[in-house]
């Protein structure tokens, strides 16, 4: 169980493809003494809880560099463009690329993924709302990529995937326009947590009210000097810098990964 929201991870399912959110109700109807108990005892499980994560998420990113492998964990919120821009990325870029796709159900994208061309796993996590270093261990074990960059494409939400670590080399978030440019201000631990911010969808910046700049501002505000992209991953704008930002990823880089404070 997911201490954070409480989402469950019993009914996690792993499909590889070759080339109702639940929150528990945690109000009740005990005296302050015992409501502080509850919170404590809730803080040092969920400590507990990131602790194993992350100790498991180097054994993650230690098997990764040790097979050549960088890899990278896309976070955004549903309808961002996240499988979208990877189809794009398989099919224009040369690049080689091996997807873990993480979703409460079906197995819509990785077959999507496949039909691109490239190897794909995917990680149904039933009333799950993100991935864990667990997860991606399993799924790397069956998934066995050989060479390039594993992409873990993470459940659409912008809470809990920033709370944990999966052993991948950088973090991704990828907004598009359609959501508002106030997302940095309402997911601080999100965009704080971001290598590269990747702004989808500007083939529609005419017909939306959203400021880059403001986006960008706010963005740095919380980790100074963070890589923003603005690009089309329907019309191909921009999409080559994208790839380069892919192409000089190292396999060491996941060795020097750490978290902002």
């Amino acid at each position: 169980m997911c201490s954070t929201c409480g989402c469950g991870t019993d009914e996690v399912r792993l499909t590889v493809l070759e080339h109702d959110h639940h929150h528990n109700d945690h109000s009740t109807g005990h005296i302050h003494a015992d409501h502080d108990r509850d919170r404590t005892h809730s803080i040092q499980l969920e400590q507990a809880i990131l602790a194993k994560n992350d100790h498991l998420a180097e054994h993650n990113r230690e098997w990764l560099s040790q097979h050549g492998l960088a890899a990278i964990n896309v976070m955004s919120s549903p309808g961002s463009g996240k499988t979208t821009l990877l189809e794009r990325t398989i099919k224009e870029s040369g690049l080689t690329l091996s997807v873990i796709e993480g979703d409460q159900e079906t197995t819509v994208d990785a077959e999507r993924i496949r039909a691109a061309g490239a190897r794909s796993l995917q990680v149904n996590t039933g009333a799950g709302c993100h991935l864990d270093a667990a997860m991606i261990h399993r799924a790397l074990d069956q998934l066995q990529p050989e060479r390039g960059v594993v992409v873990i494409e993470n459940v659409g939400n912008l809470v809990c995937p920033a709370l944990f670590d999966l052993g991948e080399a950088r973090r991704v978030v990828i907004i598009s326009v359609t959501e508002g440019d106030d997302k940095p201000r309402k997911y601080p631990h999100m965009f704080s947590a971001a290598d590269l911010i990747v702004i989808n969808k500007t083939d529609l910046l005419p017909y939306v009210d959203f400021d880059v700049g403001r986006l960008t501002t706010d963005a740095r505000a919380l980790r100074s000097g963070v890589e923003v992209l603005t690009l089309s991953a329907r019309t191909g704008e921009n999409v080559d810098a994208w790839y380069a930002w892919l192409a000089n990823l190292r396999p060491v880089d996941g060795l020097a990964h750490s978290q902002p404070a």
